[in-house]
């Protein structure tokens, strides 16, 4: 959902994390220092409650929000006055002498619009890469992605069908997360006992060696929230247990 806020800024809430949560954002906010000491802001916090609040039946308090997090995004200096006026669009610059290797700039830029960037930096380079095929990232759907929406209940119904034996809670995440990967990340795994080590809150070892080998994670921070979204759900104990196991088992 998109909400009109007051100040002409737009403020979304998204269902998060099985329908349990809502998902609020997001702020401008220029930052200096240290881009990995960035936080959420009590100012921001405050500011998003009140924002919602104006269209939630149940207004929205700080005291309400269990989990925040801050993202530097990099934007591009186009002289405007203020974060929010700032474009959005990538800027790529190419600096190519008549010898010697070309040297592209990218200024801005962001993860929803990655493939777009990565198409637009490669019709750059093209003259000084070998023969292309044609530009086709913008027709492929991303691993696990491979539907069409409305396939989503049957598809998810495919799944559970075919594990009679695991748990039908699991199968619904693992779906929600991967997509049609999801019979990869059980394998040959057909019973709840073939998943191996649970972590707790439907984390299983089965799972996590998916995301080593496929997904290239390596620490339970790379898991728990890079990954997935567990971290909200596994205790303190539970998080370090993941963080032993990860070390033990290299």
């Amino acid at each position: 959902y998109i909400f009109q806020n007051n100040d002409g800024r737009i403020v979304f809430a998204i269902p998060y994390h099985d329908n349990r949560l809502t998902l609020i954002g997001t702020t401008d906010v220029d930052v200096g220092g240290d881009p990995d000491a960035a936080v959420v802001s009590l100012g921001e916090i405050e500011y998003l409650c009140s924002a919602i609040s104006e269209y939630f039946a149940k207004p929205v308090s700080p005291q309400d929000v269990v989990w925040s997090f801050a993202g530097i995004r990099p934007l591009f200096d186009d002289g405007a006055k203020s974060a929010q006026k700032v474009t959005r669009d990538f800027v790529l610059d190419l600096d190519a002498p008549d010898k010697g290797a070309p040297l592209l700039n990218i200024f801005g830029g962001k993860i929803t619009t990655y493939r777009r960037l990565a198409m637009e930096v490669l019709d750059k380079l093209e003259e000084w890469l070998a023969p292309m095929k044609p530009e086709w990232t913008g027709k492929v759907p991303l691993p696990g992605g491979d539907f069409a929406i409305g396939e989503r209940p049957a598809r998810l119904q495919k799944l559970i069908s075919s594990c009679p034996q695991i748990d039908k809670a699991l199968l619904r995440r693992l779906f929600e997360t991967y997509g049609t990967c999801a019979g990869d990340v059980l394998g040959e795994c057909t019973k709840m006992d073939q998943l191996g080590t649970h972590f707790g809150s439907g984390l299983y070892q089965r799972e996590v060696e998916y995301l080593r080998e496929r997904e290239w994670a390596q620490t339970a921070e790379d898991i728990l929230w890079r990954r997935t979204k567990l971290g909200l759900d596994l205790t303190k104990g539970e998080q370090d247990a993941l963080a032993d196991w990860l070390a033990e088992n290299q």
